[in-house]
């Protein structure tokens, strides 16, 4: 909604630095792969390798082993928090922010109730408790049990109770950089042999938000979380909180000491990978795609990863073990590291493509492929 009093306009390339200031991707931060994920309130993680990617683009110096240490070691955990999706969250978070989210999980299941006639939720939840905190157990697995006792139910719909009321995590080796695992589940107390915690106070989490994603609006960080009704922790905290309004007269809300660079601050590119929270975390995403760019980073319902390129969402790109790489047209052979192929949605100038090319090898050499990189631009679907 547009703001009826007049506040200082941030346009959106301001818009666009301070989000990456905050997200660590104007330049690599000095920070341990631990407070990184703090800061940045957890990772999108869906699939395995995304928070070891995000990381790297935000990092100095990071290598995946710091990550999957901190996963073995039980400091960071993947479990379903905000808008019901997998995020890597530290210790602390997954116990206190899965509590705040919990009533919008407790309306996922009302959405699945008809599949639930004749289930007792606290029971299906206890059942289910009992049951991964015997030893961890698959999805599967779990269905099967609660199947034993509910055979009527449609077993979908149980498996989305069992997930949405309890705070499970997925255990080791899962989530571990260069090993496979099944995913198999836990209560996150079981897993951390910690009891269940209070939920962050909202206010805390608001100023976290904005410390990692502002200036932003309510509705910005209602999609972040997947919540409704924060309007009134925004209205708390205004008197602390500077505010501004975008170009639409939406108003936004700030940290007085939160960096807000110059808008003509050089953004290098950035290689992304599908999901990154950056591209899903705002109800209006123009400070970083292009309206006219919308939706280009899905085909059918696979997310590609993506490439920032001064700032703003710029192509795609994929990254192939030993396949066949090309530099501008010209084979290069087999490689003995990994070949990535970029799509631009746009012409780029040849010190772009440098940058890009650069930025390339040294993702291939951070993830550990070795043998070095070869650049290919060209398109992802070829």
């Amino acid at each position: 909604m547009a703001s009826r009093t007049k506040h200082p306009v941030l346009d959106t390339r301001a818009l666009n630095r301070a989000t990456l200031a905050r997200q660590l991707l104007l330049s690599r931060a000095e920070m341990s792969a631990r407070d990184a994920v703090g800061h940045l309130l957890g990772l999108q993680a869906q699939n395995v390798k995304p928070p070891y990617f995000q990381l790297h683009a935000r990092l100095a110096g990071f290598r995946p082993a710091e990550l999957a240490g901190l996963m073995e070691s039980r400091d960071v955990v993947r479990m379903v928090t905000m808008r019901s999706t997998i995020h890597t969250h530290t210790a602390h978070d997954a116990l206190t922010l899965r509590p705040l989210v919990q009533p919008a999980r407790d309306r996922e299941v009302a959405y699945f109730r008809k599949g639930l006639v004749g289930v007792d939720l606290d029971s299906l939840a206890e059942r289910s408790r009992v049951f991964v905190e015997a030893e961890p157990r698959t999805m599967g697995e779990i269905r099967g049990e609660l199947l034993r006792h509910w055979p009527d139910a449609d077993p979908q719909s149980l498996s989305v109770a069992a997930r949405c009321l309890l705070p499970l995590v997925q255990v080791t080796p899962r989530g571990v950089w260069g090993r496979s695992g099944q995913v198999r589940l836990t209560t996150v107390e079981s897993w951390l042999g910690k009891p269940a915690a209070p939920a962050q106070p909202v206010d805390d989490v608001v100023r976290r938000y904005l410390a990692a994603f502002g200036p932003a609006s309510v509705k910005d960080m209602q999609l972040w979380a997947g919540l409704t009704r924060l309007k009134d922790a925004f209205e708390r905290l205004r008197p602390e909180l500077d505010v501004f309004q975008d170009e639409n007269g939406v108003e936004l809300f700030d940290l007085p000491d939160a960096p807000r660079p110059d808008p003509g601050t050089p953004a290098p590119p950035r290689f992304l990978p599908e999901f990154d929270n950056l591209l899903l975390s705002h109800a209006d995403r123009s400070r970083v795609v292009d309206p006219a760019i919308k939706g280009r980073t899905w085909t059918g319902n696979q997310a590609h990863c993506t490439l920032l390129v001064d700032g703003f969402l710029a192509g795609l790109w994929k990254m192939e073990r030993g396949a066949e790489g090309k530099t501008e047209g010209k084979t290069e052979g087999k490689t003995e590291g990994a070949a990535v192929t970029v799509e631009l949605f746009r012409k780029a100038s040849a010190a772009e493509k440098e940058e890009i090319a650069a930025e390339a090898e040294l993702l291939v050499a951070a993830m550990g492929e070795g043998g070095g990189a070869s650049v290919r631009f060209g398109s992802i679907h070829g």
